[in-house]
């Protein structure tokens, strides 16, 4: 036998040449993470170069992309998605691009990137139906409400892997962000509550009850579209009866 860093083997497996993987190897880089925060980058310097001031309010990207009820239902559809991509001024770009590497680094390369875009796009949705129904007349940016459901998907994720949240730390982070949206004005609170529960309906669906039934993530992901396709759908309807033909 001879002695190895693993253990004593036999002549002939010693000078087999193993590929050893650690976890740094084996763990996927959050691409998709780092694509969403580039466009949303790209789309405020975009903002600011199209005549928008320091703010992110004005000009031609803020004008034609921001969320507001009356062009909704006017046909400007794409709004309830561009919104997410944008923001009011580099401090709000800041705290939502934190959060989102924060949670984009931890949950991306555990679900994979297809997953990861179902939460992501879906909770956004969310966040814009919500902030719709609350408030139909106001204009709305940010990917605040993406955000938030990726923090309820996050959750339900490590409850599934037997983790406590609380203990994790990422459920005291949302009950803090809960607490900052109730207390500090010109947040949108139908945006991250919308984002909220949009997120956690598709973490239920994706962890909760495929993942620990161990049922194919197929119709999941399908649903997730379907879903997805009711929250645009859902956009529009209030922005459309919200306002005064």
């Amino acid at each position: 036998m001879t002695p190895t860093p693993v253990g004593m083997r036999c002549p002939e497996c010693s000078r087999q040449k193993t590929k050893v993987r650690t976890a740094a190897t084996i763990r996927r880089d959050p691409q998709l993470t780092y694509v969403l925060m580039a466009i949303s980058g790209i789309a405020f310097l975009a903002m600011l170069s199209g005549g928008g001031g320091l703010d992110g309010r004005g000009g031609f990207v803020y004008n034609n992309g921001a969320l507001y009820g009356p062009l909704v239902a006017d046909g400007e559809w794409w709004r309830i998605v561009t919104s997410g991509f944008l923001h009011a001024g580099p401090l709000h770009l800041a705290f939502n691009m934190y959060f989102l590497y924060f949670l984009g680094t931890m949950l991306e390369p555990e679900i994979g990137k297809l997953r990861f875009a179902a939460i992501y796009f879906v909770s956004l949705l969310g966040g814009s139906f919500g902030a719709l129904l609350i408030s139909p007349d106001a204009v709305t940016v940010g990917a605040s409400g993406a955000v938030f459901g990726l923090m309820g998907a996050a959750i339900l994720a490590l409850r599934v892997r037997g983790i406590d949240p609380m203990q994790s730390g990422l459920g005291i982070t949302l009950l803090l962000n809960l607490g900052i949206t109730f207390v500090i004005p010109n947040i949108s609170i139908g945006g991250h509550i919308g984002g909220l529960v949009a997120g956690g309906i598709v973490g239920y669906l994706m962890f909760e009850i495929a993942e620990r039934r161990r049922i194919s993530m197929t119709p999941v992901l399908g649903a997730c579209v379907a879903f997805a396709v009711v929250l645009a759908i859902g956009c529009i309807a209030i922005a459309s009866s919200a306002t005064p033909v």
